[in-house]
């Protein structure tokens, strides 16, 4: 889940790390009184959940009350990457006397939360490291144990910071690595976070990411302090008619999950899969074996034959896809036969041969015979356990290629 600036602002000051005096706005005339309020030149900011703000005409600079609430007006009609603002975040114009960076980010190899801190913030992280390795200080915190700062501390200090910098910055980003993991974050970022002219240090701008399966658990964070309904998902991208319509399938029938998604997909085999994390091992096995998938998708928790015919009936309606793949690990809550109904009612509703559209069925477990049985009659090609299910992802992948199976 993402959230706009002004909200991740605001769960930074929140954590107790200092930031400019800021107002979100919605209007030319609140853009007005926050600039007012200020009382100096102010920065105006589209709240978009997308990047290229600056370069779109989504950023701009106000002497006054008045061209700030000329420039907000402007930028509140201002489609920007297909997104229209949710309001604009009014920030005071700071006298900056350097940029630092801070972060804390997910490492999916060490399975633990990583710090990052630079001396040279204002710029992507990622050209730093590349250019200027030794201005990027990096280190792991504990899941479990509390966050030091003198953990925070020896990141700061490996990039060369010292003296009265050193010791500002270190609970800065010690703050930021306990929010992170407090939050069920995926990331949490400040750049830049800079130190003004006065010496003292406050976070510009925020960028903030949680993890989804979270949010349930962040109810006092989400509904209470940023005030964020239920509904408001906060999707990367918006969903397209695929996923809207397995999304409502889904909930139409409370027996069994389903969930698809195609976004970045364009691949003639369709995917109709679950177990959990063997949907990520069979995409990655039909990907690594030359195959193009048409979608991602988790078929689950002993679902309906409507609901199992539903996504299949979805997955083969989407343009380029010539064939499904039917496959999942070892079942004991789905029943077999119940999914081999719902992708042979799929493909016979569409006026399609079950045989020759669905590539591969490898779904062992639970009823298995009979799910055999009924793919046998309509001719589907089916293995067992003892078929993996690298083995049957290629199977499928050699399938669509034309080459023998």
């Amino acid at each position: 889940m993402r959230f706009y600036e002004y909200e991740a602002r605001k769960i930074v000051e929140l954590a107790g790390i200092p930031v400019t005096k800021y107002g979100f706005c919605t209007s030319a005339e609140e853009a007005r009184k926050v600039a007012e309020e200020i009382g100096g030149p102010v920065v105006i900011k589209s709240q978009v959940l997308t990047g290229g703000r600056m370069k779109a005409g989504g950023v701009k600079f106000a002497d006054t009350p008045e061209e700030a609430a000329q420039h907000a007006e402007e930028i509140l009609k201002l489609e920007i990457n297909g997104h229209m603002p949710r309001g604009v975040l009014v920030d005071p114009k700071a006298e900056v006397k350097q940029e630092y960076y801070a972060s804390v980010v997910w490492d999916g190899t060490a399975k633990k939360p990583l710090m990052l801190f630079s001396d040279m913030g204002g710029i992507d992280i990622e050209e730093v490291a590349e250019t200027h390795p030794d201005h990027v200080g990096k280190g792991h915190i504990s899941n479990l144990l509390p966050v030091g700062d003198f953990e925070a501390k020896q990141v700061v200090a490996a990039t060369g910071v010292t003296g009265s910098q050193l010791n500002r910055a270190t609970p800065i980003l010690a703050r930021l690595a306990r929010l992170f993991r407090d939050n069920d974050m995926t990331l949490a970022e400040i750049n830049p976070l800079a130190e003004l002219t006065d010496g003292s240090f406050v976070a510009l701008d925020a960028h903030m990411e949680m993890e989804n399966e979270a949010v349930g658990r962040q109810k006092k964070l989400l509904r209470k302090e940023l005030q964020i309904a239920e509904d408001d998902t906060r999707e990367t991208y918006e969903p397209s008619d695929f996923e809207k319509n397995v999304s409502a399938i889904d909930a139409a029938d409370h027996r069994g999950v389903i969930q698809g998604k195609d976004h970045g997909f364009t691949g003639n085999l369709g995917l109709v899969i679950g177990a959990g994390g063997g949907s990520l091992t069979l995409t990655d096995a039909v990907r690594n074996q030359g195959g193009q998938p048409a979608n991602y998708s988790e078929i689950g928790g002993n679902p309906s034959v409507a609901k199992a015919c539903g996504l299949a009936k979805e997955v083969l309606e989407k343009d380029g896809v010539e064939k499904i793949a039917v496959m999942m690990s070892i079942v004991s809550n789905t029943r077999v036969d119940i999914v081999a109904r719902g992708v042979i009612k799929a493909c016979l509703e569409l006026g399609k041969d079950p045989g020759e559209t669905i590539a591969i069925f490898r779904i062992p477990g639970a009823w298995e015979d009979e799910g055999f049985k009924i793919l046998e009659k309509y001719g589907v090609e089916y293995c067992d356990r003892s078929v993996s299910m690298w083995e049957a992802a290629g199977r499928a992948v050699s399938k669509i290629q034309g080459a023998p199976a």
